[in-house]
């Protein structure tokens, strides 16, 4: 199991990288991370960053 930090401004999230299903963009430089089975997170940065946090996590 595979787990990143996602930073938050409402405190941060280690996810495990098999449960994300989608991002997209959200309002003030934010993005939406899908959850297999659950809600979205809203986390700090841009889609491309958080792709890229994602990837070399």
């Amino acid at each position: 199991m595979k787990f990143v930090l996602l930073k938050s401004h409402g405190g941060n999230y280690m996810v495990v990288v098999e449960n994300i299903a989608w991002l997209r963009t959200d309002a003030d430089g934010q993005t939406k991370v899908g959850m297999v089975g659950g809600l979205p997170l809203l986390v700090a940065g841009t889609i491309e960053e958080t792709a890229a946090t994602i990837l070399a996590g």
